[in-house]
């Protein structure tokens, strides 16, 4: 089967040739393939392309789709590759060639499809050749001049094209594939183009912003019908929408968009998160620590964030000479807890936990909702240990996860991630490679021993060393990473951590970093999507709501309201004017998870008329039986 990359690739190249049909003069950029399908950006200079268009070129695709039209390549050097293209008047491809010449094309975001990984052309010789893909086709040619351009260079390629019009040149794009064949190896049904945005080129704010058109694709219309229906139940579910409904978090201008402010309601999901996580993690010894939220930038030269996070560091100052930076993360802070005094070796290990804010300062258009913030309130935890304890301890930490994700019905949808170097380029990490070495191999055998089936992935290990990383699916399919396990023999080295041996000598403990549920804004945006805002009884910041059917029945709708608040539930009364219809609506709108409704029988029997918002089901039970029924349901955290 060929490969759903090569697919959207060839997809995004067959846009971009719609395009330059109907807009001649549009100006192509850079168009990669996607998780869910392709864009491709581009200068429509003063020609203006809106969402109504994308039917326009859309139809033009699935045209070109049917004249099966082959993809062929060639390769030049770069003064060829710029002759072609000023040929072509396409600037910014000229541009993206000079860039890759002079080796700037590395440190360019975001990734193009000219590029590896390394930021470097593919080929023998790393920094070339320029590939090009072209398209030819029966009937008369859209690019003759081109065409007869290419055909005067004597290019191998195009002797069959130089006086033949059997089939012609139909389109051309520098780039390094790969793609289909031939287009009939493409279902014309299996795409649909989504929307249109702005893109600054290179993704630089100083650089002129294109048109960026994204589209989804999939090897064929049932998958693609499969996505778009997961997309649309995904807009029902979004974060924000429900957020502001439910009315758990809210954003003003006078403080910044990118700083969420949590509702009591919010609050009562975050104390609900936190209360839970710290419990499972006490039963494995971990305590609490609480660290400030600046310090010297000192810290995070030593650790190396101050490298890493160079960008994105808020730093501070005061009229009386202060100078510190927001704590981007908080390892560091914990490594100085643990030099804080001697340490022996039959103290280890140290687990310390802590939630926290900390600080990045994203870039204002990656900023959006409770997915990306400027403070971020992390559930963070470091365990300092000997080598000897390495194992049992992320056995241990393993086991939170599981029991963690068990209570939100999502362990069941888990695949591990072994994230390692990237072996090419070693220079981009801290520490000795035989730790690293012994890191990953450590991680790969715990993963075999407790049958995780880790899928070993290059390129993602942290600053400091391999790590676990565990990946879930939510209930719209969207696959979601946030737990992690992270083995580090370079930081309590750049910090000088020891503890004493049973010899007396002095040896470097090894540091364990692990997040069971990463950043509460992040977590409670997914569990906001994940349960639709129909949160367990556990989680749910309104549990309970008492409506008496009139009002000489609302001393017994206090009496019942009273009862279940000394249980400690969260629960309020609807003593309003309003019809008993509409408070029952109201209490549906903000999905109170039991809507007791009581009136004249209720207070003569002590029973209560429930109303499930989840089950939609009706009962009639002794007041006594439903709160034993939901104390239960709530000390077991059931779904």
């Amino acid at each position: 089967m060929i490969p759903l990359s090569t697919k959207r690739h060839s997809l995004a190249h067959i846009m971009a040739q719609a395009v330059k049909q109907n807009f001649p003069d549009a100006k192509i950029a850079t168009g990669p393939d996607t998780e869910d399908g392709f864009y491709y950006d581009f200068d429509f200079w003063d020609t203006e392309f809106s969402d109504k268009d994308l039917k326009i070129i859309e139809k033009t695709m699935k045209k070109i789709i049917s004249q099966n039209q082959d993809f062929k390549t060639f390769e030049v050097n770069f003064d060829e590759a710029r002759d072609i293209l000023a040929q072509m008047d396409e600037e910014f491809k000229c541009e993206l060639v000079d860039k890759i010449e002079s080796g700037d094309m590395k440190n360019t975001l975001p990734p193009t499809p000219l590029l590896t990984k390394e930021g470097e052309m593919s080929g023998a010789n790393g920094g070339g050749p320029i590939s090009f893909y072209f398209n030819v086709a029966k009937g008369k040619s859209n690019n003759e001049d081109v065409q007869n351009f290419l055909a005067q260079k004597s290019f191998e390629t195009f002797e069959e094209l130089d006086g033949d019009q059997v089939k012609t040149l139909k389109f051309i794009d520098m780039c390094t594939g790969p793609h289909v064949e031939n287009t009939r190896e493409l279902d014309a049904n299996s795409f649909k183009l989504a929307r249109v945005a702005g893109a600054y080129w290179l993704g630089d704010a100083d650089n002129k912003q294109l048109t960026r058109i994204y589209a989804y694709a999939f090897h064929n219309k049932e998958e693609l019908d499969a996505h778009l229906k997961m997309l649309e139940e995904a807009k029902k579910r979004d974060h924000r929408v429900l957020g502001k409904k439910l009315d758990l978090f809210c954003f003003s201008d006078y403080v910044w968009p990118g700083l969420p402010l949590f509702t009591p309601a919010g609050v009562v999901i975050r104390d609900e998160l936190q209360n839970h996580i710290e419990g499972v993690c006490r039963k494995y010894g971990f305590e609490k620590v609480c660290t400030p939220h600046l310090s010297k930038i000192d810290l995070f030269k030593c650790s190396g964030h101050a490298y890493k996070f160079s960008d994105e560091l808020f730093h501070v100052g005061s009229g009386h000479g202060h100078e510190f930076v927001l704590k981007p993360v908080q390892c560091p802070h914990h490594t100085q807890i643990y030099a804080s005094n001697p340490r022996s070796y039959r103290d280890l290990p140290f687990r310390y936990m802590e939630s926290e804010k900390q600080y990045r300062a994203e870039q204002s258009g990656e900023v959006g909702g409770l997915s990306r913030v400027y403070a971020i309130t992390v559930e963070d935890g470091h365990v300092f240990c000997r080598v000897d304890q390495i194992k049992d301890e992320i056995i241990n930490l393993i086991h939170i996860i599981r029991e963690f994700y068990t209570a939100l019905g999502m362990w069941d949808k888990v695949w591990v991630s072994l994230s390692v170097r990237d072996y090419s380029n070693l220079d981009n990490y801290i520490g000795e490679e035989s730790d690293w070495n012994v890191a990953e191999n450590m991680l790969a055998e715990i993963s075999d021993e407790l049958w995780l089936d880790a899928k070993r992935c290059e390129w993602e290990a942290a600053l400091y060393g391999p790590k676990l990383d565990f990946m879930f699916k939510d209930a719209t399919g969207r696959e979601i990473q946030i737990p992690t396990v992270q083995l580090d023999f370079a930081t309590p080295q750049r910090f000088e951590l020891s503890y004493k041996d049973s010899n007396g000598e002095d040896v470097t403990p090894v540091m364990i970093h692990r997040a069971i549920l990463g950043s509460y804004e992040r977590f409670m945006m997914l569990l906001i999507e994940h349960f639709a805002g129909t949160f367990p009884l556990w989680l749910a910041p309104r549990q309970v709501r008492v409506i008496p059917v009139a009002e000489k029945f609302d001393d017994y709708a206090k009496k019942v309201e009273q009862e279940l608040k000394a249980e400690g539930f969260r629960v309020a009364g609807d003593y309003s004017n309003d019809g008993l219809n509409k408070k029952v609506r109201n209490a549906e709108k903000m999905h109170v998870n039991y809507i007791l409704v009581v009136g004249e029988e209720e207070q003569n029997t002590s029973t209560v008329s429930v109303r499930d918002y989840k089950t939609k089901e009706q009962t009639s039970e002794n007041l006594q039986d439903f709160k034993q029924r939901i104390l239960e349901e709530y000390r077991e955290k059931r779904l």
